[in-house]
């Protein structure tokens, strides 16, 4: 066996799409630590305080056990009141999140269609559940649309579950949620909105880009909490019912020692803080708009819009020597490879965050400019 993994390690070397772990090195922009909170001395002083008043390191057992502890509960009915949600319910991951929601809630006469850029997530868990499921052409209603009459006219008589990003994690694109909602409202169908790359960062207090449509009995949401809100695991937002059904079904909560209670307490410092300092939003999108401006120039390349700003190289080995050539002159950008985004394109995935400052972020683009040029991708 170690033979053939060994000769698996080697083929992807070849190939240039080797993965290993590397170490923190130069200035972030490569991290999801949008608003800068995951080092910042606020979440450092919830935790300390928790810890101060006897909240435990970890869970001890699932939350079906002994796991549950008033931390988790006090996260979940506060973020239930700050994104306008019947019920949260709290996982100790994201993806475990995603995974559960597709592989329990959607039932075996429904159909789900999703954007055929969704997280892998989403994916392993429409693997596993018991439901239909046809990818839609990325950021298309239409396509969506025409799933679902296809479906009814084969005979589809469940109800169909569309499944999109607010902000796609590795184009940095936004979803045309208010089409979407129409579309499954029209169907009597589900929407699910991982808004894991726009919580903190977009819609009012930084609800998320669905922040209108949070509430209503067709729309579920997933707020991640390690990425702009700087601490761990994520919310499943929607129904009470459905958060009751996750409970007792499923698995990937059922069965996972549930996260920790000093997790769930810097969660809910990241919230007031989303809810009471609109200015890290506001210098975020400042600082974003310089990058976009700063990217357009040196590079001559189409911006996202966003915080997350795709640089398309295309094939897989030159995007790992462009990537080194950045790294060298102290910036920590990554290299993304298939299967993490469609083959031939290969790409720098540059993140905007507060780590940065507009001096750094000029910086990067001329370097970038620069490594692009030296390896025969020149404006």
């Amino acid at each position: 066996m170690t033979a053939d993994l060994k000769r698996g390690l080697a083929e992807l070397d070849t190939q240039g799409r080797l993965r290993r772990l590397a170490p923190r090195v130069g200035l972030d922009f490569s991290s999801n630590d949008y608003l800068a909170l995951a080092g910042s001395p606020e979440l450092a002083a919830a935790v300390t305080e928790a810890l101060a008043r006897g909240v435990p390191v970890g869970s001890g057992g699932s939350r079906l056990l002994r796991g549950n502890h008033p931390e988790h509960e006090a996260l979940e009915q506060e973020a239930a009141v700050f994104f306008g949600c019947e019920a949260a319910l709290y996982f100790a991951t994201g993806f475990a999140a995603n995974y559960a929601i597709f592989a329990t809630l959607p039932q075996r006469e429904d159909i789900v269609i999703y954007d055929e850029l969704v997280h892998a997530s989403a994916h392993d868990g429409m693997r596993n559940g018991r439901a239909a499921t046809v990818a839609a052409r990325h950021n298309d209603p239409g396509a969506f649309d025409e799933a679902i009459k296809s479906w009814r006219a084969a005979g589809g008589r469940g109800k169909p579950w569309l499944v999109v990003e607010s902000i796609y994690s590795m184009d940095g694109d936004r979803a045309p949620i208010d089409d979407l909602v129409g579309i499954a409202r029209r169907h009597d169908g589900m929407l699910v909105i991982d808004e894991a790359h726009a919580t903190g960062v977009l819609g009012a207090t930084g609800r998320g880009l669905g922040a209108a449509y949070e509430g209503a009995d067709d729309v579920i949401s997933l707020h991640t909490c390690g990425k702009a809100l700087g601490a761990s695991g994520a919310l499943v937002c929607g129904p009470r019912v459905v958060c009751d059904y996750l409970v007792n079904r499923g698995r990937a909560f059922v069965f996972s020692t549930a996260p920790s209670p000093l997790s769930a307490a810097a969660v809910r410092a990241a919230l007031r803080i989303c809810r009471d300092e609109p200015q890290r939003r506001s210098r975020l999108a400042d600082l974003v708009a310089h990058a976009q401006r700063e990217f357009a120039q040196c590079c001559g390349m189409a911006v996202s819009g966003s915080h997350i700003l795709p640089v398309v190289i295309g094939e897989d080995r030159r995007a790992v020597d462009v990537a080194a050539a950045v790294q060298s002159q102290g910036f920590d950008v990554r290299a993304v490879r298939p299967p993490t985004v469609p083959e031939g394109t290969a790409r720098l995935r540059i993140a905007i965050t507060l780590n940065a400052g507009w001096d750094d972020v000029t910086r990067l683009a001329r370097a970038v400019g620069q490594a692009l040029t030296s390896q025969g991708e020149g404006r």
